[in-house]
């Protein structure tokens, strides 16, 4: 178990003896500093369950931000985290590009995004028009407050940090995007839970006008010297619970250089 694993089990372990799954950063620090984990930051920041110690899955918890610095241990792993679906052989397509001097120059979660737009990949798979014209919007980090359901808890989450990879906008229609490198199994739903309810309250409020509201995970990978590109688009039948996520499409991009 490494030192990460070792911190949440400590903190999930105090949190079930005191019978309050509500914890804050002090005690990630503390319990941070006692077991040497050097990064308290990155402790609540379980992005597929691979990298959950093993109590959580055996409890059948995960964690969830609720905002102010605090976090919450929420009943029932698959309501927070998605399987990425496998894609159809119908829906892989060979991608013809020209291949930028910067395209495999990092594996940043801004340069998959990036590679994704310049090489009209994005343009392809949500527009159906390599021509279109969307607006860009690069990676933000935002405060804001929402209430939603995970399951059987109702989350009211105050003053909540969240990050954007990347936005687009097209006619109305705003798309958020999360980025990978690599292609893992699943994903922590939040991700995009939280920006999509956050330009959905803008809509609903009318301070946006918006027409419509979805979320694409674009991933990427290189295998036998090919890049290859994943994009999953989702949307939220109940836009106040993280639980109704469902997948509109999905593609695979294999580049191939011209």
């Amino acid at each position: 178990m490494g030192k990460k694993q070792k911190v949440i089990t400590e903190i999930f372990n105090i949190c079930k003896e005191q019978e309050n799954y509500e914890f804050n950063n002090d005690l990630v620090r503390t319990i941070s500093k006692q077991i040497g984990f050097g990064n308290p930051f990155d402790v609540t920041k379980l992005d597929n369950i691979e990298k959950f110690p093993k109590i959580l899955k055996e409890e059948d918890y995960f964690i969830i931000h609720i905002g102010g610095g605090k976090h919450k241990f929420i009943k029932g792993i698959r309501n927070g985290f998605h399987d990425f679906e496998t894609i159809s052989k119908k829906n892989i397509f060979e991608w013809k590009y020209r291949q930028s001097i910067l395209n495999e120059y990092d594996t940043s979660e801004s340069n998959i995004l990036s590679v994704g737009f310049n090489q009209r990949i994005i343009h392809d798979f949500l527009y159906d028009d390599i021509v279109a014209n969307p607006k860009m919007y690069g990676s933000r980090r935002t405060k804001t407050s929402i209430n939603f359901k995970v399951g059987n808890d109702i989350i009211n989450a105050s003053n909540l940090q969240m990050e954007i990879d990347l936005t687009t906008e097209y006619n109305g229609i705003v798309t958020v995007f999360e980025g990978k490198n690599n292609f893992p199994g699943n994903f922590a739903v939040y991700q995009i839970y939280f920006p999509f309810l956050y330009y959905y309250n803008l809509k609903r409020a009318k301070e946006l006008n918006i027409n419509n509201i979805n979320c694409c995970y674009l991933l990427r990978k290189k295998e036998n010297g090919q890049s290859i590109t994943r994009i999953y688009q989702y949307t939220f039948e109940n836009p106040s619970d993280m639980t109704s996520i469902k997948l509109v499409k999905s593609a695979q991009y294999n580049l191939v250089k011209r």
